[in-house]
């Protein structure tokens, strides 16, 4: 199923660039994706709880391969965005229910190594799905049924299971009062975070077309910063441990910065150039989510980390939802840099109002901090489901009946 998401988010924008979609119609491929994704988190309990998991997941991978298919029937901005999203809700859906399934499955002592594998699996099938583009021609119909291959493949483990399935999903709900009195500046970070990752996660493939970049250019340059981004967790969570962890986010938001104003001044035309300093904007981008949810659980209340991390969710969808819009109709306006300008001032605002909340707030003692957990560093394909699902899986109750948690 990663395998397929990743030829699903990278050959839209590809293929809409050659039909001559505008940047706007391009980035807002990316807003349907994050409003079906944060819609799908919202919804996914209640069809678990009357349908049940596996079902659940034969649905959603079905009508992924479907959506898919009528990409590539349906060859218009607004049909895309409508199945973009459809695919988002499918996306998260099923994401929830594979994640929970595994921490059901797994005790705590494990529960660690086997999500490493899981994060493994998600980044390399996701990164194979990238550069299986540079195999073919992008104008044609093979990716998008070869897509819907695999979504319709990911169902038959689950089809042909006989074993039992997990406890019911959490349902969630959104409050940002009570959030934002945890930890303003997870709340103000993680929002702006998601406009600037999913701003570049969609439209990153359209600006490296624009510049220049052959198609299997485009893909390494799609797939290095996630990669980077995925090595940068381990050293970036060592050093939250150690120190004031919004230090470390303004740290790592000044290199994303770096990067930013490196694209719009220099305007590098080179593929090497380009390589370079998207590893280094990934490597920053994608570190910065795990900080912010380990700093929210440090102020957490105890047995509420997954109303917080649940809530970090949700806002960080809502960020992302904005983002590829904003950054859409400004490279419509401005021109390709533009993308570059949207992430700037994301990062900038960080910056600035971490900095504030550094001098308003004293820093927790290391021995009051919450374990650090890395979180899959992926683009607007792979939102952080995860979060919902902590604690999601412990009995409640008699077992059976699904809790709701008030974000």
């Amino acid at each position: 199923m990663l395998f397929a998401g990743g030829i699903n988010s990278l050959i839209l924008p590809v293929r809409g660039n050659i039909e001559g979609f505008s940047s706007v119609s391009l980035g807002l491929l990316g807003t349907g994706w994050a409003l079906g994704y944060v819609t799908g988190c919202v919804m996914t309990s209640s069809v678990v709880a009357r349908v049940g998991h596996i079902r659940a997941f034969g649905v959603l991978c079905a009508i992924a391969a479907v959506s898919m298919l009528l990409s590539a029937i349906m060859i218009t901005p607004w049909t895309w965005v409508i199945l973009r999203g459809l695919c988002g809700f499918c996306f998260a859906g099923a994401a929830m229910i594979v994640e929970s399934w595994l921490s059901e499955r797994t005790d705590a002592g494990s529960r660690g190594r086997v999500f490493g594998v899981y994060t493994m699996v998600n980044l390399g099938a996701t990164t194979a799905g990238y550069m299986v583009l540079t195999l073919g021609d992008a104008s044609g119909f093979v990716f998008f049924a070869l897509a819907a291959i695999f979504y319709c493949l990911a169902l038959v483990p689950t089809a042909l299971s006989n074993t039992s399935t997990p406890t019911p999903l959490v349902s969630v709900k959104l409050n940002l009062r009570a959030l934002w009195r945890n930890s303003p500046v997870a709340v103000f970070a993680v929002f702006w975070v998601g406009v600037s990752n999913s701003a570049f996660g969609t439209l990153a493939a359209v600006y490296a077309q624009n510049v220049g970049l052959t198609l299997a250019a485009v893909a390494l340059f799609t797939s290095i910063p996630i990669l980077v981004g995925a090595l940068m967790q381990m050293p970036v969570g060592a050093l939250s441990d150690r120190m004031d962890r919004r230090k470390v986010l303004a740290g790592i938001t000044v290199l994303a910065l770096g990067a930013d104003i490196a694209f719009i001044v220099l305007a590098p035309q080179s593929q090497m150039a380009n390589y370079m300093l998207a590893a280094l904007l990934g490597g920053s981008i994608f570190a910065m989510y795990p900080v912010i949810v380990a700093h929210a659980n440090d102020h957490a209340e105890p047995g509420t980390s997954l109303q917080i991390s649940g809530g970090l969710l949700l806002t960080f969808g809502i960020g992302s939802i904005l983002g590829p819009t904003f950054a859409g109709l400004a490279m419509a306006e401005i021109g390709n840099r533009a993308l570059f300008a949207v992430t700037s001032f994301s990062h900038v605002v960080i910056v600035l109002y971490t900095f504030w909340r550094i001098s308003r707030r004293h820093a927790v003692a290391e021995e009051e901090k919450s374990d650090f957990q890395p979180i899959s560093a992926g683009r607007t394909s792979n939102l952080p489901a995860a979060e919902l699902q902590d604690e999601a899986v412990s009995p409640h109750d008699d077992g059976t009946r699904p809790a709701t948690a008030k974000i």
